[in-house]
């Protein structure tokens, strides 16, 4: 048997080769917060516009511009702007509602301070199945949902439409920034009739 994976939604993970700073931590961890669906977050929704944290910023945006680059190999010359960051606090038994971001193209989550193998996302695979045939092991093939643990000063990347959640946590507190993307630049091909100049 030969055995291809069509049209997958590509989740990528990258690390920052250092720690958060005080400074940094400390300007997240002082975040006033909103109650949220199962947690909160920060009222601020551009957090990574601000001067402290910028250096993280960098990094999120060069993530962001080498998923476009190697995962989607984006031709023109198009770049991703962050459009909206902000922080979840998510304390022992709290969860993050299932969800996807609309208005985003591709969104990304940033670890600050997570429990290393007891921390995880989630991931669901959306639509109508109208047989639905039980399995006797599950793989990236027959399964509906995937999770995978994740660590402090991680950042995950996947298509805003990918419908993901964080289960209940075991840890006291599970700080992350989340942030969303829209394209800038010419999408499309104006000689197709599908250019789009943004």
């Amino acid at each position: 048997m030969i055995v291809h994976t069509l049209f997958p939604s590509t989740v990528c993970f990258f690390e920052l080769d250092r720690n958060l700073t005080k400074r940094e931590m400390n300007f997240i961890m002082k975040q006033k917060q909103k109650p949220n669906e199962g947690n909160k977050t920060s009222i601020d929704s551009n957090l990574l516009k601000s001067k402290t944290l910028k250096n993280l910023n960098c990094f999120i945006e060069n993530s962001f511009q080498e998923y476009a680059t190697n995962i989607l190999r984006v031709k023109n010359n198009v770049k991703l702007d962050i459009t909206q960051s902000w922080a979840n606090f998510t304390k022992k038994g709290e969860y993050h509602h299932k969800h996807n971001h609309s208005n985003s193209f591709l969104s990304g989550v940033f670890y600050v301070q997570v429990e290393e193998d007891m921390d995880q996302i989630m991931f669901f695979k959306e639509g109508y199945s109208q047989i639905k045939l039980e399995s006797r092991d599950f793989n990236v093939h027959n399964s509906d949902s995937w999770f995978f643990t994740v660590k402090s000063n991680q950042l995950a990347i996947f298509p805003s439409s990918l419908t993901h959640m964080v289960p209940p946590t075991d840890t006291e507190q599970r700080v992350s920034i989340s942030c969303n993307t829209f394209p800038k630049g010419i999408i499309g091909d104006s000689n197709k009739l599908t250019g789009l100049s943004l």
